[in-house]
């Protein structure tokens, strides 16, 4: 590697390690958000502080919590602001079923199955789909995948630091990429609907929003990181001369086929159910009275789908592979999945809790009408708008690692923003994707961040943060400028993020 250039990039990594190391926890900046905003909105209401809806005409003024009507509204409504809040349900409902297939090893044993398969001139192209895949089983790419790159890589006789590296930049810089819709959908989806209800009360952004989007990014993501990889990661790492040898069991057991075998014809029972009930054209999973698709019960119930799949297929394959020996065990893979969950609900609480006051309060509605007042002004058209966005999202996730901790603190302003200048909510949830993927493989802030570094030192004692820094920012640029481009061919051509979505609205 270049020595020179490692001081100054360890000296940038160290001054964002120890910005980010300020921040309070995801939970707690929540709460001192929900403080912030009934301080504000007593000082709002004391100077009279408002705006005219663009749209009604009407004047907009901040409403102050911090009064008796206030307070009774904050306690009488905070079980329900909870409960209600679109990220919780489905987050919970689709975890229930990955969590049945990670835990019978159904996911871990189809990535190890892809990966092994490659052939060698894809190799490098295979290691990073899969890492961009395993984001549908969440932490999976991060625990299994990552490790298994690297033996992989040195099984064919190359850096084991480069698989790594390869499918670290699919795991976490492609994490908003996947051929399937998952819990991150569901999450960033329930997030924007709740923003969008600032300004349109009926306006909802669906777990498929964007959906058509993430699949051309998956092959754009795993392209450019096939590109990175062999252009400037491997001849940077030259040959690898440590002590590691290749201990990587290369056959699936007997079980293991046999448990995917089984798993594979119930998940093709299961598309030929559903496609019996979408294929005709008053079919059972069809809207009932105008026979379409975009509002229909297939979409409504999509996550209860891809949980009820996934469970089915997950169960099948622990009960023929001898992962699991009873119903107990599959019980027991749900409680486990929930009791992982426990960070996320409690940092939902809040997040809630804070959503809501900035809508009770209007101070969502005025800063978005005075910032779409001032981008009106700026004349810039939605295309380097979402660019910019795309750059103010890359850089917030510097400091705050939880993609949806930032979306929860972003949308509410942003969302409201766009609309009014007639941008729809799922082309700024696309941009916010794009960017906080992108940063992800450079932020010490990301919760795999140490866990990648071990990975790494296994191979390389003298690695530091900066080894890392020097491996994946070539990934982070290049995925940044890359993802940032085909967004912009989609808004110029006109193209759908996702089944029913617009790119562009007009507020009723």
């Amino acid at each position: 590697m270049e020595q020179i250039k490692r001081p100054f990039t360890q000296r940038c990594l160290t001054k964002i390690e120890t910005w980010g190391n300020a921040l309070p926890h995801p939970t707690m900046l929540f709460i001192y958000l929900c403080v912030a905003v009934l301080l504000l909105s007593y000082l709002g209401d004391y100077f009279a502080l408002a705006a005219t809806h663009p749209v009604s005409g009407k004047s907009v003024q901040v409403v102050n919590l911090l009064n008796a009507a206030g307070l009774a509204q904050i306690l009488s409504k905070m079980v329900s602001n909870f409960t209600q809040f679109a990220p919780v349900g489905p987050v919970l409902v689709v975890m229930l079923g990955l969590g049945i297939a990670e835990r019978s090893g159904l996911i871990q044993t189809a990535l190890k199955l892809l990966v092994l398969r490659a052939p060698a001139k894809l190799l490098t192209f295979i290691v990073v789909l899969a890492g961009v895949l395993s984001s549908i089983a969440v932490d999976s790419g991060y625990v299994v995948m990552i490790p298994l790159a690297g033996l992989i890589f040195l099984a064919a006789g190359r850096h084991p630091l480069a698989g790594t590296a390869a499918c670290f930049a699919g795991v976490s810089g492609g994490f908003s990429a996947n051929l399937l819709i998952g819990p991150v959908d569901a999450i960033l989806g329930g997030i924007s609907t709740e923003a969008a209800h600032l300004l349109d009360p009926n306006y909802e952004v669906t777990a498929a929003a964007n959906y058509y989007f993430i699949i051309a990014s998956t092959f754009l993501i795993a392209g450019l990181g096939t590109w990175v990889t062999e252009r400037y990661i491997s001849p940077l790492l030259g040959d690898y001369k440590g002590a590691e040898t290749n201990d990587l069991n290369t056959v699936l057991l007997p079980a293991e086929r046999k448990g995917l075998w089984a798993a594979n014809l119930a998940g093709l029972l299961i598309v030929i159910f559903v496609l019996s009930g979408l294929v005709p054209e008053h079919g059972f999973l069809r809207h009932p009275d105008t026979g379409g698709i975009i509002k229909s019960p297939f979409m409504s119930g999509l996550i209860a789908l891809i949980a009820i799949t996934a469970a089915i297929m997950g169960a099948i394959y622990g009960w023929v592979s001898g992962h699991f020996k009873s119903h107990v065990d599959i019980i027991e893979s749900m409680e486990k999945t929930m009791a992982l969950m426990a960070t996320y609900l409690v940092l939902m609480f809040f997040a809630a809790q804070f959503v809501n006051y900035f809508s009770w309060t209007h101070l969502g509605l005025i800063v978005a009408i005075k910032g779409a007042e001032l981008l009106k002004i700026s004349g810039l058209s939605s295309i380097p708008l979402m660019l910019g966005f795309i750059v103010l999202s890359s850089i917030a996730n510097l400091f705050i690692g939880s993609a949806s901790a930032k979306w929860a603190i972003i949308a509410p302003v942003f969302i409201p923003m766009f609309m009014l200048l007639g941008i729809a909510p799922e082309v700024v949830q696309a941009a916010y994707r794009v960017g906080d993927s992108s940063s992800n493989i450079i932020t010490p802030l990301m919760p795999y961040f140490a866990l990648v570094f071990a990975f790494m030192k296994r191979y390389d004692e003298k690695a530091g943060v900066g080894t890392i820094m020097t491996l994946m920012l070539p990934y982070s640029v290049v995925f940044l400028v890359g993802w940032g481009l085909l967004l912009s061919l989609w808004l110029a051509l006109g193209i759908p993020l996702g089944p029913g979505g617009s790119l562009f609205i007009s507020i009723p």
